[in-house]
């Protein structure tokens, strides 16, 4: 029986929907989620204490010297110290990154993938990002060589140049090398999702269903790539947790949001604005940390043999830049469940969709909490809002609540 607007209240359905899990429920959130927060913080101690060991080990420095003493050319420089860097970070940063990305996850029930497995994507993915970031920093480095004022300017624009290329080959050559990703087959997800997008202008056929229970436990979906190549994407953990045809409608909905919207785009922007910022600071503060670091034997910004350094300040310039980031990404989500609460029309589909991540992310963190450190808006206020849209608006005609199997 439907619940007249005047008896309708949002804030006692709110409640409703966050008791329908046992308070030991939240307290293991919220410790998994408070946990994450201090893993910002030691992830840049770990980056700084990476750094200091390469810079004190000197292998940089002989290398580079060794390369000069053959050829002094600085792009054969570059190239030979640039990928020695990287491959020394990405080693030493593997025991933190083990412990971050799957002991803890496995300790707290959000990944079921063997470890064997979690290091051979770990490696994959590593020597992906080594040759891409190789690329980059020889660019910078030939930059920061020619126009060493306003080399942070220009290679702002590269890093933009790159961010594009990623975004755009992502979905079509990287994703595939880690989960398996297939159209959604016919029935009734599928006529869901098809009437849905035809009815708001977006392709029918960017719609994907991806084995991501392979890598995790979480109940999610998201808007991969750029432009030709961006598509809507539904992990099957999803499917296993018994979504019915509600809560898909409301979570494609969402991430329909995010492709109308073109959120990609605009946090693209975002980030090459921090990246501006960050090579601008940079520039400035180089010096003061190579003598804080010990690093007498780096000749200057230019010098390939201080990307520790150069590492290290990015890291702690986007660590700062946290909130910042959030504050933009937590606008954006807000966005995506507006569109999908105007198209879906699924306010408690939203919710029991939401309910499902609560155990990733503590459902009621305190204001600063969650300005410093969520990138989504809490659980409780996006029920909430949703709640309210559903205070507004008559409710959706009836359909089946029956769990809808994987397709």
């Amino acid at each position: 029986m439907a619940v007249s607007p005047s008896a309708f209240d949002p804030a006692a359905e709110t409640a409703r929907y966050l008791a329908m899990l046992p308070p030991e429920v939240h307290a293991k959130a919220t410790a998994y989620t408070q946990g994450g927060h201090w893993l910002l913080l030691w992830s840049a101690v770990v980056a700084a204490a990476v750094a200091w060991l390469i810079l004190r080990s000197g292998l940089l420095v002989r290398l580079r010297n060794a390369v000069e003493r053959r050829r002094r050319r600085p792009w054969l420089v570059a190239l030979a110290v640039l990928p020695v860097a990287l491959l020394l970070e990405t080693l030493l940063t593997l025991p933190w990154n083990a412990y971050a990305d799957w002991w803890r996850e496995t300790a707290y029930n959000m990944t079921s993938q063997p470890f064997g497995e979690w290091l051979g994507e770990w490696a994959l993915s590593g020597g992906i990002a080594l040759v891409a970031m190789s690329l980059f920093y020889l660019a910078v480095y030939w930059l920061l060589r020619r126009a060493p004022r306003t080399w942070w300017l220009w290679a702002s624009g590269v890093a933009g140049a790159f961010a594009v290329i990623a975004l755009l080959l992502a979905p079509i050559y990287i994703a595939p090398l880690f989960n398996d990703y297939s159209p959604a087959p016919n029935g009734p997800v599928r006529d869901a999702v098809v009437a849905m997008a035809e009815a708001n202008g977006i392709p029918s056929d960017k719609i994907y269903i991806y084995d991501g229970s392979k890598q995790s436990n979480r109940y999610t979906a998201n808007v991969m790539g750029l432009f030709g190549s961006a598509r809507i994407n539904m992990s099957d953990t999803m499917f296993k947790a018994g979504a019915d045809l509600g809560e898909i409608r409301a979570v494609v909905g969402h991430e329909m949001g995010h492709y109308a919207r073109h959120d990609v785009l605009s946090r693209l922007g975002l980030v090459l604005a921090l990246i501006l910022a960050g090579f601008w600071l940079l520039d400035r503060l180089f010096e003061p940390a190579a003598r804080l670091l010990g690093a007498a034997n780096v000749r200057g910004i230019a010098d390939p043999a201080g990307l520790p350094i150069f590492s290290l300040l990015l890291a702690l310039i986007f660590l700062v830049a946290t909130p910042l980031t959030n504050s933009l990404s937590r606008w954006a989500e807000t966005g995506a469940d507006n569109y999908s609460l105007r198209i879906a029309r699924e306010p408690d589909g939203i919710a029991k969709a939401l309910i499902q991540t609560v155990e990733y992310r503590a459902a009621t963190p305190s204001l600063i909490e969650e300005t410093l450190f969520y990138s989504h808006p809490s659980v409780s206020r996006r029920i909430r809002n949703a709640m309210e849209w559903k205070a507004k608006h008559p409710p959706a005609p009836a359909r089946a609540a029956a769990p809808v199997s994987q397709p």
